[in-house]
């Protein structure tokens, strides 16, 4: 079983993360490349949420082909383009997540490896 930690001798998290997760000895641990806002198809949302949903849509797909789920993972990495996106982040990943609160970061980058691309989200997960 997964132990979340927010000691109390630091400032609480102010968004929908948790400091620290221990993962247990034995428990199964994926690493799941960036994703990114490329539909099934191939093609690049236009939009940031369009891309947000694409990027949490392709880390269930991938979680799930390998019998996890996003309540699974302890850590995400995310990269936008762009300041101004991170209001609508917030919800977006609420709807795809719930009240999971893995260990986060937010990074904000000056580009991605396509010019298109606005957010790009790389994930662990474990199970024990």
């Amino acid at each position: 079983m997964l132990k979340f930690s927010n000691p109390s001798t630091i400032f609480p998290p102010q968004a929908d993360y948790t400091h620290a997760i221990e993962v247990p000895a034995g428990a199964r641990l994926l690493v799941i490349a960036g994703q990114v806002g490329v539909n099934a198809k191939g093609e690049i949302a236009e939009s940031f949420a369009d891309q947000a949903e694409n990027v949490f849509a392709n880390l269930g797909a991938v979680l799930k082909a390998n019998d996890m789920s996003f309540a699974d993972a302890v850590k995400t990495t995310m990269f936008l383009t762009s300041r101004d996106f991170v209001p609508e982040l917030g919800p977006i990943r609420k709807r795809h997540m719930g009240d999971h609160k893995p260990t986060s970061t937010l990074v904000i980058v000056a580009g991605l490896a396509h010019p298109k691309f606005k957010i790009e989200v790389e994930m662990i997960a474990a199970r024990g």
